[in-house]
């Protein structure tokens, strides 16, 4: 389990079996102006940016990952895990003694990838949490990626800064809520505007080994997953734009990366 480490302050977390593929659920609400609530199945990988995936080839049809999908496209897993700490460093999280990056992440199946939210915890040798970066795609090809420290319970808060949805403007501060234990992995970002909660989204589950056994039995149980999020963002758009919900302006710097 997380726990606060005898230094107070000092977050040490309790790290599943890795590599482990995090099977559960997606939850969003749309609080506003109109309340709109879905839930679907899903998993994603747990994975240390140190230890590349390793597979049967027979899996990798269903089960690659390319460091080149996230932040700033590095071509490879250590340049990733650098491109992250200078996310930390670009928003003063000290940096020093990370050795660690735990990556929640969708993987590619047949090619496809598309990640809303990767979430990635920095830790020392010792598993003490230094702070997380969460990267945000768009459905417009854009990215960008905030830097947090949460508190001991998991919980940390930042401005929105970052056009997501045709549906919200770039005004609002996320509360987000994240947990890394052995028994559950999840993220929660709640979007506050001006007094008030606009939407939720959690996505959580129980981590697995990922055994060439139990990838094969998920990716069974939830086939062409980054697909299906793909699409259900799409339909879900659809379904609000034809509930006439205003679409707001997306801005010029929408394609931010990160550098």
């Amino acid at each position: 389990m997380t726990a606060l480490s005898p230094d107070v302050g000092v977050v040490v977390v309790d790290l599943p079996t890795l590599p482990a593929l995090v099977v559960g659920r997606v939850h969003h609400t749309r609080h506003t102006p109109m309340r709109r609530t879905f839930a679907n199945r899903h998993y994603q990988w747990l994975l240390d940016l140190d230890a590349p995936l390793e597979l049967p080839q027979w899996l990798s049809p269903v089960a690659s990952f390319r460091p080149e999908d996230h932040l700033a496209g590095a071509p490879t897993l250590a340049e990733l895990k650098a491109n992250v700490l200078r996310c930390l460093g670009r928003d003063g999280i000290p940096t020093h003694g990370v050795t660690r990056v735990v990556a929640l992440t969708h993987a590619r199946v047949l090619g496809h990838v598309f990640d809303p939210m990767t979430a990635y915890w920095c830790l020392t040798d010792t598993r003490e949490l230094r702070g997380v970066v969460v990267e945000v795609h768009n459905t417009y090809g854009g990215r960008h990626a905030y830097a947090v420290r949460p508190d001991p319970t998991g919980a940390a808060s930042v401005d929105k800064d970052f056009y997501v949805s045709p549906f919200n403007d770039t005004s609002g501060e996320y509360a987000l809520r994240f947990h890394l234990e052995p028994d559950r992995v999840s993220v929660g970002i709640r979007l506050h505007r001006d007094g008030g909660l606009v939407l939720t989204a959690v996505v959580e589950g129980v981590p697995v080994p990922a055994t060439p056994r139990s990838v094969l039995a998920t990716v069974a149980r939830h086939p062409f997953m980054p697909q299906q999020v793909t699409t259900l963002i799409r339909m879900h758009g659809i379904r609000l734009w034809a509930r006439r919900l205003p679409v707001q302006p997306r801005p010029a710097s929408s394609k931010e990366s990160v550098r």
